[in-house]
């Protein structure tokens, strides 16, 4: 079996239609389902089954599309490294996070590279959990992830910044105008719950400090994303736990815990950074710097 094979096989299912995955791959329909029926054939069965809309995995095509996936992808960021590593001035860098960091520390970062090095292209991963955005990263789909420490990687993780964890309430709330908030002042407030909320050592941090503080958090809602959580928490749903630097430009009173909480944030990848991944790792630590400076 072939790279290309694989290839063929992963923009089938990216693209759940053989139709638009000819259009991506630049092939005719007829060529693509050729090579799909090859490669079934050196494996031993059917890969994929037509439907009436689109295509899905076969038993045998779930278990054997993880490691074609990760085959092309390691080909493609092999490619990108050598070609970094050669002085390329133009390309693409592939960045995996999750949506928190994507709206709180990227665009900052990725203005000042399109400055610095406007002829690489970035392209970014955006996932809902850091679960995932691990998950994905061990398939290969980015050059490099950035988000919370993750657990157990076994690759690099480099630390570029930390970020402050504030609680947010809507402006007029009786908590606004402190100066900190110690959580078990918080026992009979409910809460907005987001799928990104620091984890340690396997546990939500805050069901484990509130724990401690006497008390279990109620759940007013739980949300995806954080920045529907900052909405959510803004308009009086309950009381959210954020990174400060997430919330810049809304409109929301935020208040420090007591005691301060901070949590790192990582870059990591499966194999040391080189070239632009290792050139914009360098602009975000430059931002952590000057987050940790700004007192953000």
């Amino acid at each position: 079996m072939s790279l290309r094979q694989m290839e063929y096989l992963v923009a089938v299912v990216e693209e759940q239609s053989f139709t638009r995955a000819a259009e991506a791959l630049h092939v005719t329909q007829s060529a693509l389902s050729h090579q799909i029926k090859a490669l079934e054939r050196e494996v031993g069965g059917p890969l994929l089954e037509r439907m009436t809309r689109g295509v899905r995995l076969t038993p045998m095509g779930r278990a054997y599309y993880p490691h074609a996936e990760l085959a092309v992808r390691s080909a493609r960021q092999a490619r990108r490294a050598a070609l970094a590593a050669g002085g390329a001035q133009t390309g693409e860098l592939h960045i995996a996070t999750v949506h928190a960091q994507a709206i709180g520390v990227l665009p900052a970062v990725c203005a000042r590279w399109a400055r610095l090095r406007p002829g690489v292209r970035l392209v970014l991963h955006e996932y809902a959990t850091t679960e995932e955005l691990a998950d994905r990263m061990l398939r290969g789909v980015a050059d490099m992830a950035l988000g919370p420490r993750p657990e157990d990687w076994p690759g690099p993780v480099t630390v570029v910044g930390r970020e402050r964890m504030v609680l947010v309430v809507p402006h007029g709330d009786p908590l606004a105008g402190r100066a900190s908030v110690r959580l078990a002042d918080l026992a009979d407030r409910p809460w907005v719950r987001c799928s990104l909320e620091p984890v340690l050592a396997g546990r939500r941090w805050l069901d484990v400090e509130c724990e401690r503080a006497g008390f279990t958090p109620r759940t007013a809602v739980r949300t995806q994303h954080t920045s529907t959580a900052v909405r959510m928490a803004s308009a009086g749903v309950g009381v959210l736990l954020t990174a400060a630097h997430e919330l810049t430009g809304l409109d929301c009173a935020r208040i420090p815990t007591d005691p301060p909480w901070r949590r790192d944030i990582t870059v990591f990848s499966r194999v040391e950074l080189t070239g632009a991944a290792a050139e914009f790792t360098g602009l975000l630590r430059e931002w952590g710097e000057e987050n940790e400076e700004n007192g953000e």
